[in-house]
């Protein structure tokens, strides 16, 4: 184990708080973890989605631009639920922005231009990984009985799984 590893883990350790629950130390330590992940994750995804809303062009500028700004603050609606669910457990959640760029597994795309299939290609395939890190925290949760975060999981599944299938269905066509 690297001492960043280290350092990380003896964090997680400490980052409960004496907060009522049923939950053992361990799950909250667990699922708190799993939750911080994917809150770094959804921002990142937030702020990319943003990004290609704001620097869409071409001739399906107007539908694409709006799918995107609709999607974005569906992303965003997530962030205080996750924040909020890791508190009521008792664990921390993000701090900074620092600490969303330690915890997010989606990569960030800072490229100038990017064609309007190759953004919505990407974050099609970034909400196809959002499903799965979701559904390996629903997993987590599910081993320490936590169904409360397993059910607003079971949620943003669904949501994100709309968002793969409108972005996949608009890349499949070959007019784009």
């Amino acid at each position: 184990m690297k001492k960043s590893d280290a350092t990380q883990l003896k964090r997680q350790e400490t980052d409960t708080f004496d907060t009522p629950t049923d939950l053992s130390r361990d799950a909250v330590v667990d699922i708190s973890s799993g939750l911080r992940q994917l809150l770094a994750d959804v921002f990142a995804l937030y702020v990319k989605t943003k990004n290609f809303h704001w620097h869409m062009s071409g001739r399906h500028f107007r539908d694409y631009h709006l799918l995107l700004d609709e999607q974005s603050q569906q992303i965003f609606a997530m962030t205080d639920d996750i924040a909020e669910r890791a508190r009521k457990i008792g664990g921390t959640t993000l701090h900074s922005i620092s600490d969303i760029a330690q915890h997010q597994r989606l990569k960030d795309n800072n490229t100038e231009f990017a064609s309007p299939k190759d953004m919505l290609a990407e974050l099609c395939a970034d909400n196809q990984q959002l499903t799965r890190s979701l559904r390996s925290t629903h997993d987590v949760c599910e081993q320490h009985s936590d169904v409360a975060t397993a059910s607003l999981i079971e949620n943003w599944i669904d949501e994100t799984e709309r968002r793969t299938w409108f972005l996949s269905e608009i890349v499949r066509d070959r007019d784009l």
